[in-house]
């Protein structure tokens, strides 16, 4: 194990320049081309040949032991999220990696510079495939509505769009490393998976002070559905964690005028798939019905957000004894709650063995203005320990440990195909109402 810590531990400046780089350039998802692309020429310059995600930010590697046995990917996120008032975000775009996703960048590339290190690799067995994965925070639907109708993607997450393209078809079981603000190693059993909507309510237009009486105020008619939705919130199971939380995008183009069109977004996020579906269609119900008490139409539209998330216990298993390998002087805790947030490592835990543990590292708020990576060492070069860590475990020994999380993994869906069509089955849009002369019919 000391030669696979001396492996990374050579690489610090490598690792520590490339978390500095990367926080100074963020770039939200399937925006990130400065950032893939200081991604690209380093691993380029570490003698590795990419594959580049077509079209779309992102790229992976291969790196073949050249003995049998199974893929392990490694994921890296790219993109960061919008926060204006974090005192170091991009004044033009808002842009800033409060989410600690540079970190995984630098990581991911301590890892692949340690990987071509002599003797590391003596030991492991199968393949090892490097990923620099695109968009995994769920924002700016607009933009990626653009993208899909464009044709450019199909899925709104990176993952689940790399997983589309084919390009983790060879993958037998997965892992990512997330930085947080919270001072120890950890892991949770998952999260909760999300639907993403869009609902633009569409009124009548009016002079705001000479006529209003001749308009359908269609900002009224969001803020009804708001209220609407707000008293379910209560009606919802714990047990299910549900959350919704829509913001409103545009609300009127003039204050002398009745609001013609009022457009929000949101998540309706869920510990399962039946209970966001059902979340969902109750709150479509609601957002239906506040329209249509004011004489108002509703476009609903509804996109697969990602999956709930399932991690391995195998898997958690072997991320706890890598902490005690590579860093022994560090605490891994397992907490038995699952997170209330979501994440695109759900949509490959659907059909494989994953985990998503964290490492320490940061401080502040998750998202929010007060968010810093203030021990880079740890987030980083640790993180880097730790996952090398895991790979051994996983693929020495004949990959005795990866095959039986492979053996016990019960995957929600028997392929991917399975899994994409189920996704594409919760897409739906249109308006949600149709006026007659004195009737109405509603669509939920």
């Amino acid at each position: 194990m000391q030669k696979l810590i001396n492996a990374v531990e050579k690489h610090t400046k490598l690792i520590l320049e490339a978390e500095r780089w990367l926080w100074a350039h963020p770039e939200t998802g399937y925006k990130e081309f400065e950032s893939s692309k200081y991604l690209q020429d380093k691993f380029i310059e570490l003698g590795y040949s990419l594959t580049l995600a077509e079209n779309i930010t992102g790229f992976y590697t291969t790196i073949d032991t050249g003995k049998p046995g199974p893929t392990v990917l490694i994921l890296g996120e790219l993109d960061s999220v919008i926060c204006p008032s974090h005192k170091e975000a991009n004044p033009k775009t808002g842009a800033v990696h409060s989410c600690g996703h540079h970190a995984q960048g630098a990581a991911l590339l301590g890892l692949a510079a340690a990987l071509k290190e002599p003797g590391v690799l003596d030991e492991f067995c199968g393949k090892i495939k490097l990923c620099s994965v695109p968009a995994e925070e769920l924002l700016e639907i607009e933009f990626r509505s653009e993208l899909k109708k464009q044709g450019i993607i199909k899925y709104f997450g990176g993952k689940s769009e790399f997983l589309s393209r084919g390009y983790f078809d060879d993958v037998d079981l997965a892992f990512m490393v997330h930085t947080t603000p919270m001072g120890k190693f950890r892991n949770t059993p998952g999260s909760n998976g999300c639907i993403a909507k869009k609902f633009i309510y569409k009124g009548v237009a009016a002079h705001a002070g000479g006529s209003p009486w001749d308009g359908r105020n269609a900002m009224y008619a969001a803020n009804c559905g708001l209220t609407a939705c707000n008293a379910l919130r209560e009606t919802f199971k714990d047990e299910d964690c549900i959350r919704f939380h829509p913001i409103i995008t545009s609300g009127g183009s003039m204050v002398n005028a009745i609001p013609e069109t009022a457009t929000l977004e949101s998540y309706v996020r869920g510990m399962s798939f039946e209970s966001m579906l059902e979340a969902n269609r109750r709150l479509n119900q609601a957002i239906t019905g506040s329209a249509l008490s004011l004489g108002c139409n509703v476009e609903i539209i509804d996109f697969p957000g990602y999956a709930p998330h399932k991690n391995s216990i195998d898997l958690n298993e072997v991320a706890k004894e890598a902490v005690n390998l590579a860093l022994p002087e560090c605490e891994f805790i397992e907490i038995n709650k699952a997170s209330t947030g979501s994440t695109d490592m759900g949509d490959l835990s659907c059909i494989m063995p994953v985990v998503h543990p964290y490492c320490p590292g940061a401080i502040g708020k998750s998202h929010g203005n007060d968010y810093y990576i203030v021990d880079p060492v740890k987030a980083c070069v640790g993180s880097a320990k730790w996952q090398l860590a895991m790979l051994k475990i996983l693929l020495s020994d004949g990959a005795k440990r990866a095959y039986e999380a492979i053996k016990n993994f019960k995957p929600r869906f028997s392929s991917k195909k399975e899994y994409l069509d189920y996704c594409d089955a919760i897409c739906c849009d249109g308006n949600r109402i149709e006026y007659g002369e004195n009737t109405a019919i509603v669509k939920i």
